[in-house]
């Protein structure tokens, strides 16, 4: 216990960071469709977010070593605040692209910091807890951004801009005034895509769908749900749905991966997601809309999860940490390309194409599944399902023991 709460500090901080960096992607959709952006201009922003979050992953572990972790996790924060005023200076989608990528840069830094400490200060008795209660802060402070949106959508932009400014600058307190000693910083992973390929090109192609879904639905679901009559207030709890059945899908999904041939299991998640889509198309009022959201957060956020979880039964011990960091790179690919993809489609064929455009991505998926059966047998001796955070680099060494412990 005493262990848990001095890591109270870096939770503190994340909830701040979280609220304030998980608010400004469907803020940017909203208020930029409200300025006159077009559809692909606010696909651009959220593209240009996970530029800046894969820029973060690579350059925040050589700038703690040069710096320290406190130093660190100040300077990307004060990124995220210059990016978040920036946006009320000057009215325009190319500025605000560059806003997004500092505010992407401060996201995965300061992930990057926390999770940093945490590997350096916790034992393996205090392991498991310390990634649940990280898990469950995470997530609560994500489903908070979203239920944020409709109270920031109701005020005037300046406003909305600077109270989310005030949140990423407190998130500074609690880590810069804790009396906790900083940790010695570690050397810094080597990044290697080619590592994740070699051992399971089909979680290489499992975690792109991840991704282009993932973050086509928080970045350009605003989008859509303006275009099918939601109010900037149902648009949050639009958002929320989703996140909130992600979060509940994690337990029956390990169960399952853990029971049953991964591959199986990620072929029934893509058909469902698919079904998910289908359902989305025609969900009709509001109370429609949110529970098609709530489904399609439930079938489609454990992918990733169980992607890395098949990766990872092909992978040695001492290859878990840089796996996971590859498999976060192919996720930051898709996450990249996918806003922009999808704003576009939906400027020239409609809200619907939003579905269609997912649903495909999972059809090649169940595709490429099926491929791969034929030429791997089943894995006998397999890894613990862990759910993977996509928050840095350095979370495959937070997860590394428990995948080691079958």
């Amino acid at each position: 216990m005493r262990m848990l709460l001095s890591f109270g500090a870096l939770f503190l901080s994340i909830i701040l960071l979280q609220v304030s960096s998980g608010g400004v992607g469907p803020l940017d959709a909203v208020t930029g469709l409200g300025l006159g952006f077009s559809a692909g201009e606010v696909g651009l922003l959220g593209s240009a977010h996970f530029a800046g979050f894969f820029m973060g992953c690579w350059w925040a572990p050589r700038l703690m070593g040069a710096v320290g972790h406190s130093r660190a996790f100040a300077a990307f924060t004060a990124m995220g605040a210059i990016g978040l005023l920036g946006h009320t200076l000057i009215i325009d989608p190319l500025a605000w692209g560059l806003f997004r990528i500092g505010s992407g840069i401060c996201v995965a830094g300061c992930y990057t910091v926390v999770e940093a400490w945490l590997q350096a200060k916790v034992t393996n008795e205090t392991r498991g807890r310390t990634m649940g209660i990280y898990r469950f802060v995470d997530l609560g402070a994500s489903l908070m951004a979203q239920m944020m949106i409709g109270v920031l959508a109701s005020v005037e932009t300046y406003i909305a801009y600077n109270l989310l400014t005030i949140i990423c600058c407190a998130s500074l307190l609690p880590l810069t005034l804790t009396r906790a000693s900083p940790p010695v910083t570690g050397a810094a992973l080597r990044l290697r895509p080619a590592l994740a390929f070699q051992r399971s090109p089909l979680a290489v192609g499992g975690v792109l769908v991840a991704g282009l879904t993932a973050s086509a639905y928080r970045m350009v679901g605003p989008i859509y749900g303006a275009e099918v009559g939601l109010a900037p207030r149902d648009i949050g709890l639009f958002l929320a749905a989703f996140v909130a059945g992600g979060a509940l899908a994690q337990y029956p999904a390990g169960w399952m991966a853990d029971r049953f041939d991964r591959r199986a299991v990620l072929i029934g998640f893509s058909a469902l997601a698919i079904g998910s889509c289908w359902i989305s198309t025609f969900a009709t009022g509001t109370q429609g809309i949110l529970a098609a959201s709530f489904l399609f957060g439930f079938v489609t956020f454990p992918i990733y999860s169980i992607s890395a979880a098949h990766a990872h039964d092909f992978a040695q011990s001492d290859e878990r940490a840089e796996l996971s960091a590859a498999l976060l790179f192919y996720y930051a690919v898709g996450a990249i390309f996918s806003p922009i993809i999808v704003a576009r489609l939906i400027d020239a064929l409609g809200p619907m194409s939003f579905f269609a455009y997912i649903a495909i991505g999972h059809l090649a998926l169940i595709l490429l599944t099926l491929a791969r059966r034929l030429v791997r047998p089943t894995v006998e001796e397999r890894t613990r399902y862990v759910y993977a955070p996509r928050t840095s680099f350095l979370i495959g060494r937070l997860l590394k023991d428990r995948r080691d412990r079958n």
